[in-house]
């Protein structure tokens, strides 16, 4: 896939909007709920991101805290990945600028799309686009956790141009298989 720049619409950072003009990753916000309810919900992303299906409350109060990061400049850009000139909800991806596990420089990139969406290689293009915010922010190594049952995101990290690194990561006792990309080259 060519990238075709990263262009930012608005320079306030929680309008930035990079985009490849196929998909648009933009912070997640409050008039997103329906949408990410009726869509976000289905099993196979439920249980491969949150283990169980979110409640209005919950998705609310989550949204309402990612605007707060985008505002306060804190550690999560949570964005929706949109597509079309309408800007369609189509999954979201997540960037953490910090956390368990995570050494200075290093960003955790987590990413889903609603069923609808999957198999037309948007998941790969929000990835990158996303790595390159990363990197712009000042993120040198991007890390992306993975499920072992789930091959579809493997899949999607590595045309990506993320590569497995062979150090396991555990959370609570569970295993992911990590895969990692250096942010200050640009993916073959």
């Amino acid at each position: 896939m060519a990238r075709r720049g990263f262009g930012v619409k608005n320079r306030q950072m929680h309008e930035v909007m990079p985009s490849d003009e196929i998909v648009t990753p933009s912070p997640l916000r409050l008039n997103n709920v329906e949408a990410h309810l009726a869509e976000g919900g289905r099993a196979a992303r439920v249980r491969w991101l949150n283990g169980g299906p979110g409640t209005r409350e919950g998705v609310e109060a989550y949204f309402r805290h990612c605007w707060e990061q985008w505002e306060t400049a804190g550690p999560l850009r949570a964005f929706g990945i949109r597509v079309g000139t309408d800007e369609t909800l189509a999954g979201t991806i997540d960037l953490r600028f910090a956390g368990k596990g995570l050494a200075p420089g290093q960003v955790n990139v987590a990413y889903g799309l609603y069923p609808f969406w999957r198999g037309h290689g948007l998941a790969t293009r929000a990835v990158l686009l996303a790595s390159q915010y990363a990197a712009d922010e000042g993120g040198v190594e991007a890390v992306i956790l993975v499920e072992p049952e789930n091959s579809a995101s493997a899949a999607v990290a590595r045309r990506a141009g993320f590569t497995r690194d062979e150090q396991p990561h555990s959370k609570d006792g569970q295993r992911f298989d990590r895969y990692i990309r250096d942010l200050r080259v640009a993916p073959q």
